[in-house]
């Protein structure tokens, strides 16, 4: 099926250009032919001067043009953040993270499993010579990009076009160097941009020949908080608050968006791929982010979706998903991105999927998410890293063997709804057929039992997710007992005013018996900023084991949305001083911390009790 559908797009081609010769006539295909693969990769790739893109291709047509799409996760951008040895093999970064070498064969693959857009996340920096093992020697560093990685990811590229797929490139979190532009000195934060812009300026001019169904993205989740991240590159931390960071966000977008459409070949034209805060949907749709200015008005945005992480995430800690409030919870965030599409911007998912969940809930899952990318024209692209059969990872890449979705379920799902398929399907088709889907998943969710807290209602807990992601215990602002942990036990209180009240988990009962010290912990308290605006939460004992714990801070309440009142006994993801709105008792803000409490995870806790005032303000 490949190879015919390969020789029928090299027939096209050649009558196209001998069409062109004979008449000047316009091509039939909504893009022009990039290099061809059988050529190899040059430092001047070979193909079609810039010509003007075809006419009627908005950008959120070109979304539902992309259809369905598939990560190459953890390949191109593996790499080892620890021991940064640059300008190696590049076969030796591709395999860093356990994949193999890529192949036309595995790409092929991916195309017949129903998928028609590729996304290559790349480590640009294995290939820059600048600081080797993060020394901050700024005066030496060397931004050059390697020309073999560059082939070696042109290579791919033309795997996925031989197959007439879009493809996306990305600069991905490439060792952590972006946690430079929060950096507390203005010299590294110079030196960011610096590489950021020389970074895209090389790759800008290596690919400048391929024509509009590539597409560029300036970078992947790091555009939001993390640019306050200490890493080697930024030992002490970044020092921007939210506000600054939305707007290097916009800042650095509307540079990449200059910097591309000045460059030569297609540059002026091409799609570009632009980042939501932090990938994230809810921060993205706030009244602070802004979608860069573009002359071409070609831009399309990325977000992530992995909610609620406990399910989707990484060993997760959760089995289930799909009752009401969770299939709302889904609609209700997708949906929320609208108002991008309102404004004719194209929207991408980039990322999604359930990581460590197998089952109907999973197939479920999928569709249902499917189901919103289609009724609101989203193209979603899923990420995989290759199979894994301990994890139940999707799409199998290994040397040898069928080059596919493992999971027969999803595989039938993704190739029912290739668009081969549904060429003869108009959007509307598809737009009702997913509400009639969307209508099914929701009336099979009213049948699960569901924890229902009513307006006037009040409840604590500890909000949890455990070290390497295991176990989790409602682990976000929404109070949702059913998301935890078969074996933990916890003690949710409810809250009926000011007084002392005692929350507690208990891991005993965990096939290991015990939590290796936390990522995330947070005290919760749904309808708290509804029913006791203002209120301290004040805590008096924090019992680990039994035993009184230490703070190395001092703890604040706030909120992130307007219903939830919490207090971060540990929350990495915040980054920085706690927001000047906190509310502290018995101090200040600049005193307090959202990581007080350090994360023990060195620490087998058998059990967690937290004793905590509420208090009037």
């Amino acid at each position: 099926m490949a190879l015919s559908r390969r020789i029928l797009a090299m027939v096209i081609v050649l009558m196209m250009i001998l069409a062109s010769l004979a008449s000047c006539a316009e091509p039939e295909a909504p893009f022009s032919d990039a290099p061809s693969a059988d050529e190899g990769p040059s430092e001047s790739p070979a193909g079609p001067g810039p010509v003007d893109p075809p006419e009627g291709v908005t950008s959120l047509e070109m979304a539902r043009l992309m259809g369905y799409g598939i990560n190459l996760g953890n390949t191109m951008e593996a790499c080892d953040a620890r021991n940064r040895i640059p300008n190696r093999a590049p076969s030796v970064y591709e395999q860093m993270w356990g994949n193999p070498i890529t192949t036309q064969e595995m790409v092929t693959g991916m195309r017949d499993a129903g998928f028609k857009t590729l996304r290559v996340p790349v480590a640009w920096s294995n290939a820059m010579a600048f600081a080797v093992n993060n020394e901050q020697d700024y005066e030496n560093w060397d931004y050059t990009i390697d020309q073999a990685y560059l082939d070696r990811v042109e290579e791919i590229v033309n795997y996925a076009l031989n197959e007439d797929m879009f493809v996306i490139i990305n600069a991905h979190w490439d060792h952590g160097w972006w946690s430079m532009f929060g950096h507390p000195e203005q010299e590294a934060r110079d030196v960011a941009m610096e590489i950021f812009t020389s970074m895209w300026t090389q790759i800008a001019g290596h690919f400048e020949g391929y024509d509009e169904r590539l597409i560029f993205e300036p970078s992947n989740e790091e555009w939001g908080n993390r640019f306050n991240d200490t890493t080697p590159f930024s030992p002490t931390g970044g020092v921007l608050n939210m506000n600054e960071r939305y707007e290097l966000l916009t800042e650095l977008s509307q540079v990449f968006v200059d910097l591309i459409r000045s460059s030569g070949g297609h540059n002026p034209d091409r799609f570009l791929l632009m980042k939501g805060f932090n990938t994230d949907v809810e921060r993205t749709v706030d009244s602070r982010f802004r979608m860069p200015e573009d002359p071409r008005s070609r831009l399309m945005l990325s977000v992530h979706y992995y909610t609620p992480w406990s399910y989707c995430g990484d060993t997760s800690g959760v089995g289930t998903w799909g009752r009401t409030g969770e299939v709302e919870e889904m609609n209700r965030l997708l949906g929320s991105l609208t108002q991008f599409t309102d404004m004719g911007y194209g929207v991408v998912l980039g990322e999604w999927g359930v990581l460590d969940n197998e089952g109907d809930d999973r197939l479920n899952f999928f569709t249902n998410f499917l189901d919103n990318c289609d009724l609101y024209g989203f193209a979603p692209i899923l990420w995989d890293t290759g199979y894994d059969p301990i994890h139940g990872r999707l799409f199998n890449r290994r040397a040898g063997e069928v080059h596919t979705i493992v999971a027969p379920e999803l595989l039938a799902l993704f190739q029912s709804r290739d668009v081969s398929v549904r060429a003869g399907l108009s959007a509307e088709d598809i737009m009702a057929a997913a509400r009639d889907n969307m209508a099914v998943t929701m009336e099979m969710a009213i049948n699960r039992p569901e924890t229902v807290i009513s307006a006037d209602e009040a409840f604590a807990w500890i909000m949890f997710t455990g070290g390497n992601w295991f176990p989790q215990y409602s682990a976000g602002d929404r109070y949702q007992p059913e998301n935890i942990s078969a074996g933990l036990v916890p003690t949710d209180v409810e809250i009926t005013g000011p007084g002392t009240y005692t929350v507690a988990l208990d891991f005993t009962g965990l096939p290991t018996g015990y939590s290796n010290g936390f990522e995330f912990a947070a005290i919760g308290i749904i309808n708290g900023e509804i029913l006791f605006p203002g209120y301290y939460i004040h805590i008096t004992s924090l019992l680990i084991n039994g035993e009184e714990a230490e703070f190395a801070g001092l703890p604040y309440t706030t909120n992130d949305n307007p219903v939830t009142t919490r207090v971060n006994l540990y929350n990495d993801w915040v980054g920085g001083a706690a927001p000047p709105d906190a509310r502290v008792y018995n101090g200040t803000a600049a005193e307090a911390s959202p990581t007080f409490l350090e994360n023990y995870r060195l620490t087998r806790i058998a059990t967690l009790e937290i004793t905590f005032e509420y208090i009037a303000p």
